[in-house]
């Protein structure tokens, strides 16, 4: 069932919170040696948090959006109880934390149960969702590929049905990429929307948080849910009022779509690009678009990523180097040796390109764009051929998303079939116009141009 499906027969009483909180925990037992979705399954917790919503609609009172919708959460997240591992073997005999990031919190004040925390990439340093100290998550679809990363246990508890929703985070593409993978929609929302508070952080200036889900209903919901400033997020905008994109996708307006050419075309598989322009005939795209300087804002990203990473993690490299997984520690290390005036230049690039980006917003809505450059690849391979060329996987993976992100724009990844494994898409909206995309992936889900389908989980 969908998270929206839930709530509604929760708070009809067709069904208790307890018996929903059940079936997914026996799913999760089933499912995840498989998957390898979920590092820490709160069990307790979740059927205590279903017991108070079921103890609310027993008295009468108001139940909220999300009643007795289990969600899970990437492992960066603060639970209270249970130790934040952000991937890290570093981390893992640190305390428990003592209460819940402001995101989680606010999903329980919703109604939602707590099931626990999922696998990810390494500290977030990550795009293909396999992790050096408690294994790979596996894609739902089949089980010898990747799910993503670096949020890979998100998709993968989404896309094989453990949870109809899961929290993840998204520096240079890490909700999009198995978001895309694992055949489910994900939202990165604007940078500064939602509080990164209670997290543990990866690149201060580019980490965005948002949830995961199978239908755009779904997403709405929990971004409805979680929106609000935080004060222990200075990046985190009090000045921004709410939205509702939840009564957005009741009325979608008519848009001006355009599907990004140039940089965003023929770098990767066939289909990708096929799916890409799938979406944006059924959006009724007026252009193709091809943007000037998105090479040089990749490469910018790339700078940032190493060199803010770096900054955070040095010390503990220093004093406990052989706790990191090496293709992380050493690009962290990479990231230390950078020549201070690169950074300064990709700072600069940064605001040219968020210039170059608000004058295209002034002739569109609405932009379409491949999320990753081919399906998900099998578990362990270290290469790709790429439009003609081998190259390097893991950061070619997101050549399509590391630029948007750069900028802090809010994008939807919807799902497309085009054959046994999904391609993603990405919906790529205004600042601040979360409602915008998720119109967009609503009509889109509704005319069947894209779905999201649950995979191998066992039933």
């Amino acid at each position: 069932m969908s998270a929206g499906a839930v709530a509604e027969a929760v708070a009809s009483g067709q069904v208790s919170a307890r018996e929903v909180a059940e079936a997914v925990l026996a799913r999760i037992d089933a499912a995840n040696p498989e998957l390898n979705a979920f590092t820490e399954l709160t069990r307790d917790r979740a059927l205590q948090d279903a017991d108070a919503v079921d103890a609310r609609r027993a008295s009468g009172q108001p139940l909220g959006p999300l009643a007795g919708v289990p969600f899970a959460v990437k492992n960066l997240f603060d639970l209270e109880g249970i130790v934040t591992l952000a991937g890290s073997n570093l981390l893992r005999d640190r305390p428990p934390a003592k209460v819940d990031a402001p995101l989680v919190a606010r999903l329980v004040a919703a109604g939602a149960t707590t099931a626990g925390a999922l696998n990810m990439g390494e500290f977030a340093y990550d795009f293909t969702g396999e992790n050096a100290h408690y294994g790979p998550s596996r894609n739902p679809h089949d089980l010898s590929r990747m799910a993503g990363g670096s949020s890979g246990g998100s998709g993968a508890a989404v896309g094989g049905g453990l949870v109809p929703l899961a929290l993840g985070s998204d520096t240079n593409g890490s909700i999009r990429v198995p978001a895309a993978f694992c055949g489910i929609f994900g939202l990165k929302p604007t940078y500064g929307r939602l509080p990164r508070t209670g997290t543990f952080p990866f690149v201060d200036s580019l980490d965005h948080l948002g949830p995961m889900a199978r239908t755009v209903r779904d997403l709405a919901l929990a971004f409805d849910a979680m929106q609000g400033a935080d004060a222990g997020d200075t990046a985190c905008r009090s000045d921004v009022a709410r939205i509702s994109t939840g009564a957005a996708l009741r009325d979608v307006p008519e848009l001006r779509v355009a599907r990004l050419e140039g940089w965003f075309r023929g770098q990767g598989e066939a289909d990708t690009d096929a799916a890409a322009d799938a979406v944006a005939q059924a959006l009724g795209a007026e252009a193709q678009l091809e943007i000037e300087g998105v090479a040089a804002a990749r490469a910018a990203a790339f700078v940032i990523t190493n060199v803010e990473g770096a900054a955070l993690h040095l010390d503990d490299i220093r004093r406990d180097p052989d706790a990191y997984d090496p293709f992380v520690r050493d690009r962290l290390l990479a990231g230390s040796l950078m020549p201070g005036v690169h950074y300064v230049r990709a700072q600069r690039e940064r605001l040219q390109f968020q210039r170059r980006m608000r004058a295209v917003f002034e002739r569109y809505d609405l932009l379409v764009a491949p999320t990753t450059p081919m399906r998900a690849p099998l578990i362990g391979a270290q290469t790709a051929e790429l439009a003609g060329k081998t190259v390097a996987l893991r950061p070619n993976i997101g050549v399509y998303t590391q630029p948007i992100s750069f900028v802090g724009l809010p994008v939807v990844s919807c799902p497309v079939w085009l054959g046994p494994l999904p391609c993603g898409v990405q919906l790529i909206a205004p600042a601040w116009r979360e409602d915008i995309a998720l119109a967009a992936a609503h009509l889109l889900e509704q005319s069947g141009v894209c779905e999201s389908q649950a995979g191998q989980a066992p039933m």
